[in-house]
């Protein structure tokens, strides 16, 4: 039977919000859907993981820092930004040597920097654990909570509940990764592919491709953001990143545990891990009741699905991650589309 609509899905973030903000949906035939995806790493951040920088706030002489969008993402026991109002050292960053300075400067107290993001920020905060090895700064560790783009594709592409007819893909993280990873999403899954950037002009001619892929029946990874991607991505990032961290499976809020899709840390550079340094248990949480984050994030239901959004869950006071985030589904349809 044919089917009646084109489903294409934004995976990254920052296409959410850039459409929404151009208004593309409104310029696309009828017959073309587009469905957000799990591209925006603070959103997939796990309640458990939120909940463990939370209790490492508690301790003793720690200062936690990380970057401005994780402080109101909500946990099952509260956010970053609480435990600030409560009187807890916790720093907003816009750089995670910013934490490394603050590590020499406060020697007597444990520096964790809260690390999230897919292949983008992380060989950043790889570089800087390099640093401080180099520099033999001890009072430094990493809560490490990093993802990767391409097992998450593999588990959309392969789930029962969701028929995606191709990917819109992100173009920040494809500059580290290069387009090769998504020749394989392409030849095995039959989703064409097509690697964009973030201004209207972009997005539209990125569609476009999509689109006449489709309907030729064929299924290739394309590049559209030439000026900034190639084929092979940034060796050198890949490189740093392959030096710290091993790969290892990972709970993404709303999708479970994708296996591989997470960065943890190798071996000899675990003495920078906050977890194993703090080695705190987490007990199991609650859904957060009326929330639909997790489907969203899962493409299995939009925005305008929610009852919440717009009376009790809004930008000043969110409810869950999707309208935290700057680059969150339900903060990009708050903000343009309702």
């Amino acid at each position: 039977m044919k089917r009646s609509k084109i489903k294409l899905m934004e995976v990254c973030g920052t296409h959410t919000m850039a459409i929404a903000r151009f208004g593309i949906k409104k310029l696309l035939p009828e017959d073309v859907e587009l469905i957000s995806g799990p591209g925006c790493p603070v959103c997939v951040t796990s309640e458990t993981d939120i909940d463990r920088a939370i209790e490492i706030c508690r301790m003793n002489d720690v200062i936690m820092t990380t970057f401005g969008d994780m402080m109101r993402v909500p946990g099952a026991s509260g956010s970053l930004s609480e435990m600030k109002a409560k009187g807890h050292d916790v720093r907003v960053l816009y750089s995670p040597l910013d934490a490394l300075s603050i590590a020499k400067k406060n020697p007597k107290k444990k520096v964790v920097f809260m690390g999230v993001g897919f292949e983008t920020t992380s060989p950043t905060i790889a570089a800087t654990v390099l640093r401080a090895k180099e520099e033999k700064i001890r009072n430094f560790f990493v809560l490490a909570n990093f993802k990767l783009v391409f097992p998450a594709l593999r588990a959309i592409s392969e789930s029962k509940k969701l028929n995606i007819d191709g990917f819109i893909c992100p173009g920040h993280v494809s500059v580290i990764t290069g387009s090769a990873p998504y020749e394989r999403i392409a030849t095995r899954y039959k989703k064409p592919c097509v690697i964009m950037g973030f201004e209207a002009a972009d997005i539209i001619k990125g569609i476009k491709s999509l689109i006449k892929q489709i309907k030729s029946h064929e299924s290739k990874a394309e590049i559209e953001y030439k000026r900034a991607v190639n084929r092979k991505g940034n060796k050198t990032a890949q490189d740093i990143l392959g030096t710290v961290f091993k790969v290892e499976d990972t709970e993404w809020r709303g999708l479970g545990v994708i296996p591989k899709s997470g960065l943890k840390f190798k071996d000899k550079f675990q003495h920078f891990d906050a977890e194993k340094e703090f080695r705190i248990k987490i007990a199991k949480h609650k859904k957060i009741r009326g929330c639909i984050c997790g489907e969203v994030l899962q493409g299995l239901k939009a925005p305008r699905d929610c009852k919440m959004l717009g009376t009790a869950c809004t930008p000043s006071k969110p409810i869950g991650p999707c309208m935290v985030s700057s680059e969150g589904s339900c903060a990009a349809y708050y903000k343009y589309e309702r």
